[in-house]
């Protein structure tokens, strides 16, 4: 599709509510089908057997993908005792089974356990996974019987409660950092009480800011509407906008002042953790995006910029 035909192009999210069965990418390929363009990517893969929110982003909001995909993801899962995997889910194959039960642990080695998950800042992901080493999936080699040794990620666990349980399951809920694998969680539990374990369900109830309400069933039965950008800007990172020579400036990459901005920008506060330089959205006097930039001081640099659009995009 030509550059010319930029403002027919849609542009914003899409936020799907992915059932069992298909992979993100699948999703992904069916959407650029509905939706006429090839601009389809998403933010953070759901395996197969996950169900939920997949933010799908479309258009112009690909240039969002790294803040989309780096945001917290919430989840609901269930842990099932009596049988591990290769895969630690349900799909697996059997690497270890046992007659426990949840009435056999102790608990206090049970709550012990979940509090281990609640401190963890590094994990191991799972081998069965899509992390390219030497240029090939994990998963690949896996498959092929050459199983990966992944060095550990730094994760976080913001939350993680215990729902419900049974005699053979746990139901948790948990809100965790980019890079988390509920997975290896069910596989460490299982560690940890020394007892076989996979995760036997699981369900995306957030993704940043976009939960299931946002969410449309999928597949729809004809193309959906979308999150337009300037909606969708402020619920994913700070926005301000600019004065109009402000715009000329960021539209041609140059430096920005204060003086650029029709409300001028509070210092930005910073978290422990935070990078120096928080990216923040710059828009024009209707809402319409006109760059990514961080603030140096006084002074504003562009990040990446956005095409000329319309104020919203195609439904």
């Amino acid at each position: 599709m030509s550059s010319s035909s930029a403002h027919d192009e849609p542009h914003g999210l899409l936020i799907v509510d992915k059932p069992e069965g298909p992979t993100s990418h699948d999703i992904v390929g069916r959407a650029r089908r509905l939706l006429g363009t090839r601009r389809v990517g998403h933010a953070g893969t759901l395996d197969p057997m996950a169900t939920g929110v997949l933010v799908l982003l479309v258009g112009e909001a690909t240039k969002l993908s790294d803040l989309a995909t780096a945001a917290d993801k919430a989840y609901r899962a269930r842990v099932s005792f009596g049988r591990a995997t290769d895969s630690h889910d349900a799909a697996g194959a059997t690497t270890s089974q046992s007659d426990v039960r949840l009435s056999d642990l102790a608990e206090a080695a049970l709550q012990a356990a979940l509090e281990a998950e609640r401190q963890r800042t590094l994990q191991v992901p799972p081998a069965v996974s899509a992390i390219k080493l030497h240029g090939q999936r994990a998963y690949a080699l896996a498959r092929a019987g050459a199983a990966p040794e992944l060095a550990p990620r730094a994760v976080r666990v913001h939350e993680l409660r215990l729902l419900d349980r049974d005699e053979r399951e746990l139901s948790l809920e948990l809100r965790v950092s980019k890079g988390y694998y509920v997975r290896s969680l069910a596989r460490d539990l299982g560690v940890t009480l020394g007892v076989p374990t996979h995760l036997s369900q699981l369900r995306r109830t957030a993704s940043g800011p976009f939960t299931l309400a946002d969410a449309c069933p999928w597949p729809p039965p004809s193309p959906p509407p979308l999150l337009a950008l300037p909606e969708l800007l402020p619920r994913l990172l700070p926005t301000f906008r600019l004065t109009e020579p402000g715009v000329r400036r960021a539209r041609l990459g140059q430096a920005l002042t204060l003086a650029d901005f029709a409300e001028p920008p509070p210092p930005a506060a910073r978290a422990a953790g935070e990078p120096a330089a928080r990216v923040c959205a710059w828009v024009d006097e209707t809402g319409s995006p006109v760059a990514l930039g961080v603030r140096e001081g006084d002074t504003f640099r562009v990040r990446r910029g956005f095409k000329g659009l319309a104020s919203s995009p195609r439904p």
